[in-house]
C-alpha cells in the first residue's frame, strides 16, 4: 500500500486550505459606464464606490449622445482584481446603468487628460518653464509678467511629469479634468 506523503509545513494537500488563490496586488482599472442621462444618476454610481469603500482616482463624465439621453463617466479605480470584478458587477445593477466596460481588460485603449498649471516665475526660471512647456507640447493660453497659464494635453503619467518638472519653478495652482478613454479599434 502506497503512502501519501505530505511535507511538514506543507499545506497544499490539507483539508484546510480551502481558501482559494487571490492576489492581493492592487491594480488599476479604467471602466466606461454608460448610464441614461438623467437626476441622480451619477449620484447613484459614485455612492455604490463610497458606500463600499472603493477609491475614485479620477472621474469625467458627460453627455455623449442627446438624443438617446445617454451620459458616459469614466472611472479610474484601483483594488485587487476580486474588486475590480465586484465594482463591474455592482455596476451592472444599477438601475440607470446600461453599460459598463473595462477598458484595462477589453484591449488597447486611448487615454487623454487635459490640465492646466498656473507657473510663478522670473528670471531663468521663467525660461526654464517655458523650455519645458515646449518640450511637454504644453500651450501658453495666459501669461502676466509674474505667471503663465499652461495647457497640457496627454496621458496621465505625461500630465505627472510635467507637475513635477513645474513644482521647483513656482508652480502655483493646477487643474486636471480626469481621464477620458476611449477602447482602439473598430469596436
Amino acid at each position: 500500500m502506497a503512502a501519501l506523503k505530505i511535507e511538514k509545513g506543507s499545506s497544499k494537500h490539507s483539508a484546510y486550505n480551502l481558501r482559494p488563490n487571490f492576489s492581493d496586488s492592487q491594480e488599476t482599472h479604467t471602466l466606461a459606464v454608460v448610464v441614461e442621462n438623467e437626476p441622480g444618476a451619477l449620484a447613484r454610481v459614485i455612492g455604490l464606490f463610497s458606500g463600499r469603500g472603493y477609491n475614485i482616482e479620477s472621474l469625467t463624465v458627460a453627455e455623449v449622445d442627446h438624443q438617446g439621453h445617454l451620459s458616459r463617466i469614466t472611472i479610474v479605480t484601483k483594488g485587487t482584481p476580486q474588486v475590480i470584478e465586484q465594482i463591474k458587477a455592482q455596476l451592472g445593477r444599477i438601475v440607470p446603468v446600461s453599460a459598463v466596460h473595462d477598458l484595462t481588460v477589453d484591449g488597447p485603449a486611448v487615454e487623454r487628460e487635459l490640465g492646466l498649471f498656473k507657473v510663478n516665475g522670473d528670471g531663468e526660471k521663467r525660461i526654464e518653464a517655458l523650455r519645458l512647456a515646449e518640450i511637454f507640447r504644453a500651450n501658453v493660453v495666459d501669461s502676466t509678467l509674474e505667471s503663465f497659464v499652461f495647457e497640457i494635453t496627454g496621458a496621465p503619467e505625461k500630465i505627472d511629469a510635467f507637475a513635477d518638472l513645474m513644482r521647483p519653478l513656482g508652480l502655483l495652482e493646477v487643474a486636471r479634468t480626469g481621464v477620458a478613454a476611449l477602447s482602439r479599434g473598430a469596436e
